[in-house]
């Protein structure tokens, strides 16, 4: 859909041709075998060096530091482990963690989601913080009523100013992102941002410090996937035309299941979570098919890893217009 509207603006003179022509390069699995393994991770989180990143696997958040050029073995973060925790999202100065979890806001039970009035026992979200302190972690603090004003909260995304970005559905259960500014110490209501189709459903912002830049997914509200990766750049007091990252990334229409972007500390490449495999050529030699058996047998296994690509190409695209 944005993709038409994309090559008929090139048609029209309306935006650069370098834009629907890009090539971008191949992406890669993330730490394969250590961090992208088997059990299926997903938005990857890291400190302004780029040496710790925290992500989600299934109900928890688990760290790794890098040193001297290789991951560690990932561990439970301090402040999870308990509930379902996901979605984790640093602050662009490492001093707060921004993540969403089905913990209990009052009382003893987990957070309930109601999805077009069925209410889901433990299957809510909000949006927690949690602030550094010293090398290690403060309690997690839940967010106000203008962030958590529906029990599916997800997908936050921190600017450099403390606005936080993410995503809950509205009223026909189409998920539309946020954002809600921190002025004077507070939240302030949240309000929808206008990117892109107002009929789609847009998903999983990554917003740059500056707020410049972001990348999303948006699909057709009738969908039910997450559609296509897309980037946008703000033009004065609006976001402009988003454009669709390709084939490359996004894959053939219903090829791959992905979502989840994060930037990497310098915002020059996009981490996201991807279900996509290694594509084979049949027939395999014999080392072939043992390369295949280990890669399988370590993370290339058809479930979630992480995945990165250099937003490069579009960054320099856009300078230069």
């Amino acid at each position: 859909m944005l993709r038409k509207s994309l090559w008929w603006m090139v048609a029209l003179g309306l935006l650069s041709p370098s834009f629907a022509s890009l090539a971008a390069d191949a992406p890669q699995v993330f730490a394969p075998g250590v961090i992208s393994g088997p059990a299926g991770e997903a938005c990857p989180a890291f400190t302004p060096d780029g040496d710790t990143v925290y992500f989600d696997v299934g109900s928890m958040i688990l760290v790794s530091h890098r040193e001297h050029g290789t991951w560690s073995k990932p561990a439970i973060a301090p402040f999870s482990g308990q509930w379902l925790d996901h979605d984790p999202a640093m602050s662009p100065d490492g001093s707060y963690l921004v993540f969403v979890s089905n913990r209990p806001v009052t009382g003893t039970e987990a957070l309930a989601a109601t999805i077009k009035g069925k209410v889901s026992p433990g299957r809510g979200g909000h949006l927690w913080r949690v602030d550094r302190k010293g090398a290690g972690w403060g309690m997690p603090v839940h967010l106000p009523a203008a962030v958590n004003a529906s029990d599916r909260t997800y997908a936050p995304s921190i600017a450099a100013d403390g606005s936080l970005y993410f995503i809950h559905p509205d009223a026909d259960n189409v998920f539309h992102i946020y954002r809600s500014a921190f002025e004077h110490g507070a939240y302030q209501p949240a309000a929808r941002v206008a990117i892109g189709d107002p009929a789609a459903a847009t998903f999983d912002p990554a917003i740059a410090p500056d707020q410049s830049m972001m990348v999303f997914n948006s699909a057709d509200a009738k969908s039910g996937g997450t559609g296509d990766f897309y980037i946008a750049f703000r033009e004065g007091d609006h976001w402009g035309t988003p454009i669709n990252l390709g084939e490359a990334i996004n894959g053939k229409p219903g090829k791959w299941s992905q979502w989840g972007a994060h930037f990497s500390p310098d915002g020059r490449t996009l981490y996201y979570t991807s279900d996509r495999r290694t594509e084979l050529t049949f027939p395999l030699t014999p080392a072939q098919a043992q390369a295949t058996l280990a890669r399988m047998q370590s993370w290339d296994n058809g479930g979630d890893n992480i995945w990165y690509v250099s937003l490069v190409p579009w960054l320099d695209a856009h300078r230069a217009r």
